[in-house]
This record gives C-alpha cells, sequence and structure tokens, in this order.
C-alpha cells in the first residue's frame, strides 16, 4: 500500500493574517483532537477536504471543547462559559459554515450556540461526503474494497433522533458498492451505545447488561463484516463492545469518513 501523503493543516488565524476566508470551517472536537483511534478519522477527513480542493481551515489551538458534555452533566453555566467563548472566536474571523465529525458538536453548535448569538450552517461529515457523492465533487475509485462486503450503521442518538439525519451515512455506504445491512433497532429506533448524556465519562449503573454490549450483539447479529459509525463516542462504545461479544471476530469499527478514504486510495 503506497505511503500517505503528509497533512498540513491550514489554521484559521493564519489565514486571517492574510486576509482570507475558508469555504468550510473544519471543527476538530475534543476527540478528534486527543483520541488516539479517532485521529485517523481526523486525518482521512482532511484528505478528503484536500482530495476536493476546497479551501478550509481550523480554530487549532483556539478551539476549546464545544460545551456539550457540561450541559448534559446540567452544569448550564460551564456550558454557557464554553459556548460563549467559542461563539466569539468563530464570530470575530465572520465564520458561517461548520463541518463536524462529532454528532455532540454538530447538534451543539447547530441547535443550541444560536440562542447565545452563534448562528451557522453546521454540517455532519457523512451529510457533507454525501453531499459531494451526489454532486460528482467526490469520485470513489473502481476498488473492490467494499464490494458485497455486508456493513451495518450504527445511528447515533445525537445525528439520527436528534437532528434526523438518517440516510445521508446510508447512502454513502451504499454508495462504496457494499451490503448495507440493517439492525433490527434502527434509524428512529435505533439503541444508544451507551455514551450519550455525558454517560461516556462515568461507569454503567448496575442492571442486567450494559447498553454498549446489547447494541453490539445487535450489530454482530446481523452477519455484518464491518461495523460503521459516525461518531467517535459511538466508536468506542462499540470497539469495546466488539472485544466482549465476539472477540474471535475482531469486526472493525470504523467510520463513514475511513471506508470513503479508501474508495480514493488515499
Amino acid at each position: 500500500m503506497p505511503e500517505k501523503k503528509k497533512i498540513k493543516v491550514p489554521v484559521m488565524a493564519d489565514l486571517a493574517a492574510t486576509q482570507q476566508l475558508p469555504e468550510i470551517l473544519f471543527w476538530v472536537g475534543c476527540a478528534g483532537s486527543f483520541d488516539d483511534r479517532y485521529l485517523r478519522v481526523t486525518q482521512d477527513i482532511v484528505r478528503i477536504l484536500d482530495y476536493i480542493g476546497i479551501s478550509w481551515a481550523v480554530l487549532g489551538p483556539e478551539e476549546s471543547c464545544s460545551g456539550d458534555p457540561a450541559k448534559r452533566a446540567g452544569n448550564e453555566f460551564l456550558f454557557q462559559f464554553q459556548a460563549l467563548q467559542n461563539i466569539s472566536i468563530l464570530n470575530a474571523y465572520g465564520i458561517r459554515k461548520i463541518l463536524t465529525a462529532c454528532p455532540h458538536c454538530f447538534n451543539t453548535i447547530k441547535n443550541e450556540y444560536p440562542e447565545l448569538g452563534g448562528n451557522y450552517e453546521v454540517l455532519h461529515h457523512s451529510q457533507f461526503i454525501q453531499q459531494l457523492i451526489d454532486e460528482g465533487k467526490l469520485r470513489l475509485s473502481d476498488n473492490e474494497t467494499y464490494k458485497g462486503k455486508k456493513i451495518t450503521f450504527h445511528d447515533s442518538c445525537y445525528l439520527g433522533r436528534a437532528n434526523e439525519v438518517y440516510e445521508a451515512p446510508r447512502q454513502v455506504i451504499e454508495a462504496l458498492d457494499a451490503n448495507l445491512v440493517e439492525m433490527k433497532r434502527c434509524k428512529q429506533n435505533g439503541l444508544c451505545c451507551g455514551a450519550g448524556g455525558a454517560q461516556m465519562f462515568k461507569e454503567p449503573e448496575k442492571g442486567n447488561q450494559d447498553i454498549n454490549i446489547a447494541r453490539t450483539e445487535e450489530a454482530v447479529n446481523t452477519g455484518a463484516e464491518i461495523i460503521a459509525a459516525g461518531c467517535p463516542f459511538c466508536m468506542t462504545m462499540l470497539t469495546d463492545g466488539i472485544k466482549r461479544v465476539s472477540p474471535e471476530k475482531n469486526i472493525p469499527v470504523m467510520d463513514i469518513a475511513e471506508l470513503v478514504a479508501r474508495k480514493l486510495d488515499l
């Protein structure tokens, strides 16, 4: 496999210094910045952005947490402090369009920032990629990486039920020439991975079964060879679930961006 090209990441402050405003701001998020596994997803999104030749940038050290975990945990004061700090920076740069790979950031910036003065067009990366494919800007190669492979998609709560984004990730998977197989509970009836509502950062309450185990069992029961996700939290919970539910099969959990990047030979 050819060595991947080195990634060059434009930073908003540097562009602003030369009076440039990128077409899109890539909101990397905490997981995309610091989680070793999701860093690979961040890199593939950057490669896709470079592949299509769009002007983009990140906030770099000026980006802080969107405030989602604080709000879900009930700390409204901390949430507003974090959100207002981000909004002040985004508005100062004149940002209008934001791309993010995290449904938690997507939901918070899209639906909760406006009441604090932050009004932006916000896209989840599955929506963005699906639009690029539809418009012919993202041409997938003819390699048979996923031809006939069974792939199931896990609906993130903040992407699905909270924002009704169901078809975009599925259309991307179908464009890969893969065989999309659905879990029994999917789309509007999808089951949470167990990480939402700030549960990612605490031990689960006592019960008969952890939610991520129940959800992973549903994914494995589809016969899928790959479990696709569009959320860093979901990816962590499902990956941990596979280790307990079906370690012998070692079914990979992959982000939508990773799947697409391999069809672009990036």
